[in-house]
């Protein structure tokens, strides 16, 4: 997955953990927790998503965002 991609999780996260996400934008939607941002290959999607386990988050979705 490359591009522009959205991520979900449950809950919401501080915006000052930023660095935490490779400097993906956190946003809010209801109760969770939106980090987007450009993915520029599959290593970095997987250490997103190893931080989101690492942290014991959890993922409701990983998709591709809207340029």
């Amino acid at each position: 997955m490359k591009g522009k991609t959205k991520i979900k999780v449950q809950g919401h996260l501080d915006k000052n953990r930023k660095d935490w996400f490779e400097g993906m934008d956190i946003t809010y939607e209801g109760d969770n927790t939106i980090l987007s941002g450009y993915v520029k290959d599959e290593a970095f999607i997987h250490g997103i998503l190893n931080q989101i386990r690492d942290l014991n988050l959890k993922l409701i979705s990983v998709n591709p965002a809207e340029e």
